[in-house]
């Protein structure tokens, strides 16, 4: 048994797929239950965030639990299983350990270093810990992956510049603009995106910062705490007319902003641009209105193209991050190789010592003309001689096991002494 992960991503899936696939949080028990009920599979965390969905499974027999996983994320996105073949991969073993080392040290992210994967990975974890779907097998491996990523940040310079996707959504839409000095800029969503791209923008001289939320609280309390105008989510059309930028991204599960309402915005502009960035994963604004005069829409794919293009990481702290996530997969994997034959030396060394006190019992009769003495003579010289029967098949299992090499020798124990 080992760790499988299966999923898809920014890099493998198109937004469409992975828009149908995005599970909200407040879902995540209940999907969570349901893959934790299907063969094969002992553990289960999900990470879902913008940019992908992911199952790391304990799983008994790796083709099987990834059918039915696979199997189970098709049904959710409501598409053919041969839809998904192109854009779902999945990895085992090390290969598994390994990937979720660079995910949560944000290597595999659409802004390369971001530091809210560390935290998305850790609420992902723990949901799975309430639900009782991570134990002994994936809580030991996910608390090592928190202590990778915080490692590669410490260590190197990536996630020095462009930190996160809010981040970058501001940068783009900066740039897009030749910066915000004198613009209206307005915000929809105070949770952990949209909220992030607020905080990017207020403290900018000179611009004006309208938030917008489905909960008004929110809106307010961002908006108090940023020194921005909080509006009603039904005010934010009127505001558009004005305004030079939309920043967008909700946690709704279904269209904002639709083609309807901001055609009526862009009709009482008087040809003035506006431009919306859009981030939620399902998107919040209607990508046909991407098509109305003088409307520029961005969306997730945009925002990565310009992170990749001006993360400024150099080439050298990124191969120092990655030769960190592999030396500590590495470790992992001697540490686990290790445990796995753990309890097989021990049973090997308890079945042979039950055969010298059997046979001690059965000559009993025969040495009870020793003294004292002599008796512990003859023990020793037994244990002494079992000791060393023992030494070399177990020092041999333990330099094997790092390198993968421990599985043969460890089953033709198992089969010569029937444990």
């Amino acid at each position: 048994m080992s760790v499988l992960a299966i999923g898809l991503n920014h890099r493998t899936a198109p937004l469409e797929l992975l828009e149908r696939l995005s599970a909200p949080h407040g879902n995540l028990p209940k999907t969570l239950g349901r893959l934790d009920e299907l063969p094969n599979v002992d553990e289960t965390v999900v990470l879902s965030t913008c940019n992908r969905l992911e199952v790391y499974a304990w799983a008994e027999k790796f083709h099987s639990a990834y059918e039915h996983i696979y199997d189970h994320l098709a049904e959710q996105a409501s598409v053919a299983a041969v839809e998904m073949s192109d854009s779902v991969y999945s990895l085992y073993g090390s290969d598994a350990v390994r990937h979720l080392y660079a995910v949560v040290s944000g290597l595999d992210s659409v802004v390369l270093g971001e530091a809210e994967i560390q935290g998305q990975v850790k609420r992902a974890w723990q949901t799975a810990e309430a639900a009782g779907t991570a134990g002994g097998n994936l809580n030991p491996l996910f608390r090592q992956a928190l202590g990778v990523g915080r490692r590669v940040r410490a260590e190197t310079q990536v996630g020095r510049e462009l930190t996160s996707v809010p981040e970058a959504a501001v940068a783009l839409a900066s740039d897009c603009l030749g910066g915000f000095a004198g613009r209206r800029i307005a915000v929809l969503g105070a949770g952990e995106m949209g909220g992030g791209m607020a905080k990017a923008i207020a403290p900018v001289r000179g611009a004006e910062l309208v938030l917008a939320s489905r909960s008004w609280q929110r809106a307010q309390e961002l908006a108090l705490m940023l020194g921005a105008r909080a509006v009603h989510l039904d005010e934010l059309a009127a505001e558009l007319v004005g305004a030079d930028v939309l920043f967008t991204s909700t946690a709704a599960s279904s269209l904002v902003m639709d083609f309807d309402e901001l055609d009526k915005v862009m009709a009482e502009r008087g040809g003035r641009e506006l431009l919306v960035v859009d981030i939620a994963v399902p998107r919040d604004v209607d990508p046909a209105a991407g098509a109305l005069d003088g409307l520029r829409l961005c969306d997730m794919s945009d925002v990565r193209s310009f992170a990749a293009a001006n993360g400024g990481h150099t080439e050298a702290e990124t191969r120092r991050a990655w030769a960190i996530v592999g030396a500590e997969a590495e470790r992992h994997g001697d540490q686990a190789a290790g445990r796995d034959v753990a309890p097989l030396i021990s049973e090997f060394r308890r079945r042979i010592c039950d055969i010298s006190q059997a046979e001690f019992e059965r000559f009993d009769a025969r040495l009870a003309s020793l003294d004292a003495e002599q008796r512990r003579a003859v023990e020793a010289l037994v244990h002494g001689i079992v000791n060393k029967v023992l030494h070399e098949p177990t020092v041999r299992l333990k330099e094997a096991a790092p390198d993968g090499g421990s599985e043969q020798l460890a089953g033709a124990l198992r089969e010569l002494f029937d444990i």
